[in-house]
């Protein structure tokens, strides 16, 4: 599951993925107990266990630091989410970059006797799997996959302007619906009463959002992409109407990630620049996985 905490505003305060590792063996009762693993940002690790530990009140729930006991994996590729039956979820089909299968990969990635598994990112298809694994083992692969670093997969999320973490999400500003939050499986419109709430229904239901996260590109005047010259922070203005239309919220290399107003961006494809740099031209780009329903917000917006 993917989650956030929020303020009473409904402003985002922090994002995390919670696991639930399978054990057959497990039966619970009224006297039973559940063990939760919750996959967090490290940078703010201590101020968000006093957060949940704040909301324990006098429940019976132990909260403790294990960051030192596993390592966080995200398994990704091209390919590798249309390929894998979505009938096998949560546990990840032995399907790497490259392609291909592999019948002793396929059983490995089940995970061993533990329940240490891979599982499906909750948030998009495209993002691949995600999983737990104790401190020191290497999680099951299939042959064809490559172990890389994590800036080609922040690249990755770039492209499809996925942003994670309180580095990306400004911590308490972020409007979670403008992060696309709903599209990527972290807000629940049945569920009862959360802190934060009852904004975040308000805007829901009104239907109409007028900013959203974007992937960016960062081009010169030829349309040649630029690198290292864009900063978070950074003001995009349209030239053409001559309006603030957002910022750069990550920028790495010639890509990036930015909160624009959509009616904005996309009135013209050469017309956004940087602010103080305006030889720099922003491409801003619709993201493939985008429900068609926030294509008829932004021509609501424009109408507005």
């Amino acid at each position: 599951m993917y989650a956030a905490l929020l303020t009473p505003q409904g402003r985002f305060l922090y994002d995390f993925f919670l696991y639930r590792q399978s054990r057959p063996e497990e039966k619970l009762d009224r006297n039973g107990s559940v063990e939760i693993l919750a996959d967090v940002d490290g940078l703010v690790l201590d101020e968000l266990l006093a957060t949940l530990k704040k909301y324990r009140l006098r429940s019976k729930v132990d909260i403790e630091n294990v960051a030192e006991d596993f390592y966080c994996w995200q398994r990704y590729g091209r390919g590798l989410s249309e390929k894998t039956p979505s009938v096998e979820e949560p546990v990840a089909a032995s399907v790497g970059w490259r392609g291909g299968d592999d019948c002793s990969g396929n059983s490995a990635s089940h995970g061993n006797d533990v329940g240490w598994q891979w599982f499906k990112d909750p948030r998009l298809d495209c993002l691949g799997f995600r999983g737990i694994f104790p401190s020191g083992t290497t999680p099951p692969l299939d042959e064809s996959d490559e172990e890389t670093d994590e800036e080609k997969y922040l690249l990755w999320r770039l492209e499809k302007g996925v942003a994670e973490g309180s580095t990306e999400i400004p911590k308490g500003e972020a409007i979670p619906l403008e992060y696309n939050f709903a599209g990527l499986n972290a807000i629940s419109f049945d569920k009862g009463c959360y802190v934060g709430q009852e904004p975040i229904a308000r805007t829901h239901y009104r239907g109409v959002i007028r900013k959203r996260l974007l992937p960016l590109k960062f081009l010169d005047n030829n349309g040649k992409e630029v690198e290292r010259k864009v900063t978070a922070g950074s003001q995009v203005i349209n030239t053409a109407s001559g309006k603030k239309t957002g910022s750069v919220t990550t920028a790495f290399g010639f890509c990036g990630m930015g909160v624009l107003r959509l009616e904005e961006a996309f009135k013209g494809s050469d017309s956004l620049t940087i602010l103080g740099q305006e030889d720099i031209k922003v491409e801003a780009i619709r993201a493939a996985w985008w429900p068609s329903e926030w294509f008829r917000d932004q021509q609501h917006t424009a109408v507005a």
